[in-house]
């Protein structure tokens, strides 16, 4: 895609394959379960750019990721991959959560 270009959020996270489906990346997202560089997001169709950091829990983990590139389909998950480096992954508990 172009320099500047974006794509909603809800279609990055299923185009790499970080959910099996777009309507849970919009369930997420409307949910106010992402962070996008800091701030909650509650629309599934905030634009999202390469360089923007997304931060999430899922499946027990806290998941933090930097935008490498933006996807212009749903590909095989080796080019999945490819479209985001992994900023700190860690595992949630009661400690970390301060019970």
């Amino acid at each position: 895609m172009a320099e500047g270009a974006s794509l909603r959020l809800d279609k990055f996270l299923w185009f790499a394959r970080i959910v099996k489906t777009r309507a849970l990346a919009q369930a997420m997202a409307e949910e106010g379960r992402i962070r996008l560089a800091g701030r909650v997001v509650d629309r599934a169709h905030a634009p999202v750019r390469v360089g923007d950091v997304l931060s999430f829990a899922t499946r027990g983990t806290v998941r933090v990721i930097r935008i490498e590139a933006l996807p212009a389909r749903r590909g095989p998950p080796a080019e999945a991959r490819t479209l985001y480096s992994e900023i700190a992954e860690r595992t949630l508990t009661s400690e970390a959560l301060g019970d």
